[in-house]
């Protein structure tokens, strides 16, 4: 094949042509169109991931990466102790849960952990922030999400009265438990759900009022929670459950997984529609130079080098629209980690800037989709013109 022959006819086919102009409007229009559909896409995958990690973001921390729980067995301080043995680097901090009713303004139930404040700060950072300022937790001290204090009308340092339940000696009912307990502070997850239904306690106070010696569970931070938890099962007794975040919010995942699938399948049409610009517009180009191009075959031009020209041609405009459109997409990132051009109402979504974070995994997706799209657009019509009748279209034009 000659290079130079192929090279110079594709520059000549890339000049503008006055006689026909539409069809160099179409090629910009294509140009345009995967340019744009690249950047977009690129835009909302960056989008999509920010704002799925921000969400996995507090739902590790509020759910804990991993969670060794009572079940069949109780977990207790010898429970631990054979944690602390086999993996001292982890960092642990045990539980009780139970439910509660907090009297104040009417009747606010709550779910309400009793944990150790410093343990408990060491592998929960939203946790820490809402006791940095308390050295020293007093037994019946609680701490309130920011949606619970604020429905309260409650005010750091005040005194209520929190209503347990508590099962007869012989167990034929249960009755109220009330006792005053002091809200010395509150935590803001960004989740309304846990602002609102989750509340800490001291463990010592919670374990006096529930007269119960044993723990609910113990939260645990490790670096790689996916294959540590594999670990911390093995050297389980039999009977004593574990779970790890992802398991907890499995379907949670599974539905930002659809829609971000659902999202990126919807854009890439916006890639197609252009793309068909790409074959238009090459097939109007053949039908406008059928002349010279038989005219080439007849003079000894390969069927090889006429689709190569032609291949090439929509190959160079969708290459070209694909490296903009990346460059397009990744400044518009920027813009949007940088400077605050969408503001997002916190209280709803959490965070009050808009969370981007494009993965390389989903950029070199959209290239490569968006160059099979091109590629695909460009080989049709290369074929076209390879197969024009020399004789026949000599004949007549």
């Amino acid at each position: 094949m000659n290079k130079k022959f192929v090279n110079f006819i594709i520059k000549k086919y890339l000049r503008f042509d006055k006689k026909h102009p539409f069809i160099y409007i179409s090629f910009i229009l294509a140009f345009l169109g995967i340019m744009t559909g690249v950047a977009t896409l690129i835009i909302a995958m960056g989008i999509m991931n920010g704002m799925d990690k921000e969400f996995e973001k507090k739902l590790k921390v509020m759910n804990y990466p991993i969670t060794v729980y009572s079940s069949l067995v109780n977990v207790d301080n010898e429970t631990l102790k054979l944690l602390k043995k086999n993996f001292p680097d982890f960092k642990y901090s045990p539980y009780i849960e139970t439910s509660a009713v907090i009297q104040k303004n009417g009747l606010n139930g709550i779910m309400l952990y009793g944990v150790n404040f410093k343990k408990e700060a060491k592998i929960n950072y939203i946790f820490a922030k809402s006791i940095k300022d308390i050295k020293k937790p007093g037994l019946f001290d609680i701490v309130v999400g920011k949606t619970l204090f604020g429905d309260m009308g409650a005010y750091k340092g005040e005194k209520v009265v929190m209503i347990f339940s508590k099962l007869t000696p012989l167990g034929f009912g249960i009755t109220p438990l009330l006792k005053k307990v002091k809200i010395v502070s509150y935590f803001k997850s960004g989740l309304v759900a846990y602002d609102k239904g989750i509340g800490y306690m001291n463990i010592e106070g919670l374990k006096r009022i529930l007269n119960q010696n044993y723990y609910s569970g113990i939260h645990i931070w490790t670096p790689n929670p996916f294959k540590d938890i594999k670990k911390i099962q093995k050297i389980l007794p039999p009977g004593i459950g574990i779970v790890g975040w992802w398991q907890q919010n499995g379907n949670f995942f599974a539905a930002l997984r659809m829609e971000k699938r659902a999202l990126f399948l919807v854009l890439m049409l916006i890639i197609i529609v252009a793309a068909l610009n790409i074959i238009s517009s090459l097939l109007m180009m053949i039908m406008s130079k059928r002349k010279e191009i038989a005219l080439m075959l007849s003079l000894g031009a390969s069927k090889k080098e006429i689709k190569s020209i032609f291949l090439r041609l929509g190959m160079l405009i969708g290459i070209g629209a694909i490296f903009t459109g990346s460059l397009v997409g990744l400044f518009g990132i920027w813009l949007l980690k940088n400077f605050d051009i969408i503001k997002l109402p916190a209280d709803v979504y959490g965070v009050s800037r808009l969370p981007v974070d494009l993965s390389s995994v989903d950029f070199i997706l959209i290239n490569i989709g968006a160059f099979v799209i091109v590629l695909f657009s460009s080989i049709y019509p290369a074929i076209k013109a390879a197969n024009t009748d020399v004789l026949e279209t000599l004949r007549y034009e």
